[in-house]
């Protein structure tokens, strides 16, 4: 198995900047659900920071791609 090396994105959320390292299939992933939604990839990544509770921002961002890929391929 090949493990891909995170890439990390800085963007401004809320007023401030942060980092984020996610894999380049979700960084891939999250610019095609902001582009079907017609938002910019920080308002998305806000909108996933602003319900995420407990969970880390870069899990609640992998958990929103995989429910929207989920939700268009139903099992």
């Amino acid at each position: 198995m090949t493990y891909k090396r995170l890439r990390k994105r800085s963007l401004t959320i809320a007023g401030h900047r942060t980092s984020i390292a996610l894999e380049p299939e979700f960084w891939e992933a999250l610019e095609e659900i902001s582009q079907e939604r017609k938002i910019a990839l920080s308002r998305l990544v806000a909108e996933a920071d602003e319900g995420r509770g407990e969970t880390s921002l870069s899990s609640q961002l992998r958990l929103l791609a995989l429910a929207h890929y989920r939700q268009r391929n139903p099992s």
